[in-house]
């Protein structure tokens, strides 16, 4: 699964106020739960609602109730994000179940702030003197009015009542479902003769007793023995496990996340969970998402069908089997085999090139050089400062503009995997920027959460190509946090539509597959020396390998988290209707005994919106093709229009706009085409 944005229902500020199209009643103060790790952030922010309602009708301006509905739920992000951020990261079983606490709380005040009578109220009073506003001004009116009524402000207080019920009961299941993942603590034994081939560094850092090795299903334990391991029997136990992860109780869990969706959708008079979330996205409603498959379908499965028969006629070479059957445990096992043996890319040979630190100072290179950025490592003064770093692998920088000589805002990079962490790679926005009233400016902060292969005794870190293309992925979503340049928080960096947000991140990952770029920092952890020409060729030729198969395999979690949200009562036997997509969507045979979706923590925050990956990515390689025809990846003048045009603006424009105003024409979808070995014919 590719990396992605990861999107925290109300603490994540694509959600605040779009929080309010999450939430919803009531005009009396939130009770806030004793004991709160959140307390004192609540009593600020109910005292800012009691201010904003408090405002006489006549006297009410934008800053004193549209502005200040945005400065408090900025004020609750600095006071009560980092607290909740922990759950995800900490290695101190307390501090996790205080962070999981204060994301509970946050969510369910956000839920009752957006059904507050008074409060819609207040707003409905500014919005009727008909204020002659512009910009983000008139485009927060806008959608701060749009989420209350999305929120059940329409409806009798009896309707949202129940609706705030539901979305309460929603958010317990949802927390509970993403503790299950990050808790699962799987071990798969195998003896050392079940893993030829697994890299000695990978083996070694097992926990083991005697030649008995327990195998865990992070990510770069997993998907080394997937890529490495000769045994097809080892792969299918690890595929199988890997696949249950967040066990059974997730799929009890998410079967009732379900049903409370389509409930909510009813009595806001949606037919679907999907209608009522894809109407403020790019696509506007479910059936957009289905034509667009409709169109793309056909095209992938050209190229999934060669992708496919490749992959048989490699196994059958492999196993000397000519009736030999490729199953899903084997697609990353070929794969690499594919690369190494036909096209010369050895896996393990091209990770000497790619140590991590050198592969994130060539990062920050291409980003310093395409955006006129200057990025300084502050990781020491950061560690002098108690609480600030919550474990001794986390780095922590600084992003200033070198044409202003200003701050732009502090990333953090948590680059390994640990117990109890967050198991995949995702960029966390943890403040917003904001320009307050006086003029000062909140930056923004983010982290950036990763599980790359950790170094060994006498190695450091080595990354996989693959790797080094979900890092520049990350980074694409910090730099669409950081370079963010609007005035209020609601539309700071990815708050975008959800649809969009994997625009910029997608895009950023085609400058691994530059050579130019490469030649910038792939060079041997030992000697230095740069990647060799004829190794470089051979990755760069092997870029469309089983680009197809890949597709399908985007195409079958957007249309099954898609089928899961748009039945009218949502009734859905996940497993079932996971096989049959499975079997509908791509080539691999569905595996019985697995049931994906119970780790599958995308369904708790996207709510049919995962398509958004294929959809946006259509975009990202157009916007690309824009790059290449306009002087290159390196180009300044093209990296600085997309800055302004697009990173800068976050969500404060509609996205189409941004995109026309970046492209000077309508997108088009051959630079996708092309991007998986197609042509449009």
């Amino acid at each position: 699964m590719k990396a992605c944005f990861r999107l925290r229902s109300a603490l994540c500020f694509v959600a605040l106020p779009c929080v309010l199209s999450a939430v919803a009643a009531a005009a009396p103060a939130y009770e806030i739960p004793e004991g709160s790790p959140v307390a004192d952030a609540l009593r600020k922010a109910e005292a800012a609602v009691a201010a904003i309602v408090a405002v006489p009708d006549g006297q009410r301006t934008f800053d004193n109730t549209v502005g200040a509905l945005d400065d408090l739920f900025v004020h609750v992000h600095l006071d009560a994000e980092m607290i909740a951020f922990m759950a995800y990261v900490s290695t101190d079983a307390a501090q996790r179940e205080r962070g999981q606490q204060a994301e509970e709380h946050v969510q369910n005040w956000a839920i009752d702030i957006g059904k507050r009578e008074n409060l819609y109220q207040a707003l409905k009073a500014y919005a009727a003197t008909n204020p002659k506003l512009e910009g983000e001004q008139k485009r927060l009116l806008e959608h701060t009015l749009r989420d209350f009524r999305r929120s059940g402000m329409e409806l009798t207080p009896e309707k949202r009542d129940e609706l705030k019920k539901l979305e309460l009961e929603e958010t317990k299941l949802a927390l509970e479902f993403e503790k299950n993942i990050r808790d699962d603590e799987t071990r798969v034994p195998l003896t050392a003769a079940e893993l030829p081939g697994v890299p000695a560094d990978v083996v070694n850092r097992l926990p083991h007793s005697g030649d008995v090795y327990l195998a865990g299903i992070d990510a770069p334990t997993y998907t080394a023995i997937q890529n490495f391991c000769e045994n097809e029997t080892t792969r299918e136990k690890m595929y199988i496990e890997y696949k249950r992860q967040g066990g059974r109780r997730n799929i009890e869990l998410l079967q009732r996340m379900l049903v409370l969706r389509a409930q909510q959708a009813q009595l806001l008079g949606y037919p679907s969970k999907a209608a009522y979330e894809t109407e403020i996205r790019m696509v506007k409603k479910p059936e957009t998402v289905l034509k667009f498959y409709e169109e793309l379908r056909p095209l992938i499965r050209k190229k999934s069908l060669v992708d496919f028969d490749e992959y048989k006629a490699a196994k059958r070479e492999l196993t000397g089997d000519p009736n030999a059957e490729v199953h899903v445990w084997d697609q990353f096992y070929l794969e690499h085999w594919l690369m190494k043996h036909k096209y010369a890319v050895d896996a393990e040979q091209v990770q000497e090139y790619f140590p991590m630190q050198s592969v994130v100072q060539g990062l920050f290179n291409v980003a310093q050089t395409l955006y006129g950025i200057e990025i300084r490592d502050v990781t020491k003064a950061a560690a002098a400062q108690p609480g600030v770093l919550w474990h001794p692998d986390v780095q922590c920088y600084e992003i200033g503009d070198k044409a202003g000589n200003q701050m732009l805002g502090t990333f953090y990079l948590d680059p390994y995997p640990r117990d109890n962490k967050y198991q995949h790679f995702a960029c966390f926005g943890l403040f917003p920027r904001k320009v307050w009233n006086d003029g000062t400016v909140q930056k923004p902060v983010i982290a950036m959460v990763c599980n790359f292969p950790p170094p060994s005794p006498d190695k450091p870190s080595l990354m996989m190509h693959e790797d080094v293309e979900t890092l520049f992925h990350e980074f694409g979503h910090a730099l669409h946090n950081l370079l963010t340049q609007v005035h209020y928080g609601s539309f700071s960096g990815t708050s975008t539509a959800l649809d969009f947000v994997e625009l910029p991140s997608q895009m950023f990952e085609n400058w691994v597959w530059d050579p130019g770029v490469l030649k910038t920092f792939a060079k041997h952890y030992k000697t230095g020396e740069p990647l060799p020409d004829d190794l470089l060729k051979a990755l760069l030729a092997a870029h469309n390998v089983a680009s197809g198969i890949k597709a399908e395999r985007q195409v079958f979690y957007g249309l099954v988290d898609l089928r899961y949200n748009s039945t009218p009562d949502g009734k859905v036997d996940t497993t079932k209707v996971g096989m049959d997509t499975m079997a509908e969507c791509e080539l691999f045979p569905p595996v019985p005994q697995t049931y994906f979706q119970a780790g599958f923590g995308h369904l708790t925050n996207y709510k049919a919106g995962y398509y958004g990956y294929l959809w946006s990515k259509v975009y990202a390689q157009d916007v690309y093709s824009y790059f290449r025809e306009h002087g290159g990846p390196l180009n300044v003048e093209t990296g600085k229009r997309w800055r302004d045009t697009v990173l800068a603006r976050g969500g404060s424009v509609e996205e189409i706009d941004m995109l026309k105003d970046f492209l000077g024409r309508e997108p088009r979808k051959e630079p996708f085409l092309e991007y998986l070995g197609l042509t449009s014919k």
